[in-house]
């Protein structure tokens, strides 16, 4: 990808802190990849937009079950990591493959 100098003012502490973590010759770098998760965060929120423009609003009900499946999703993979056990000490979850 080609690339092209740009003059950005940021807060003095905040550019010296990553500056800091970075070093010098990763500073781009790690602008670069933040405002591509910028980008990335904005585009998420236009699609959510346009979703509920379509389909309208989240229930609460669709947010439970939401959750629910989510806190299930995260017991399995916590129980994957924990490593050795059969799907039926995961609640009956076969691994993923």
């Amino acid at each position: 990808m080609a690339t092209k100098k740009y003059t950005v003012t940021l807060p003095e502490e905040l550019a010296e802190e990553i500056r800091g973590e970075v070093g010098p010759g990763s500073f781009s770098a790690y602008v670069t990849r933040a405002i591509e998760r910028q980008r990335e965060r904005d585009r998420l929120g236009e699609l959510v937009d346009w979703m509920q423009e379509e389909g309208g609003a989240v229930t609460e009900e669709e947010m439970a079950a939401a959750e629910a499946e989510l806190r299930e999703a995260e017991r399995h993979f916590a129980a994957n990591e924990a490593g050795g056990r059969d799907a039926s000490d995961r609640g009956g979850m076969p691994l993923a493959g």
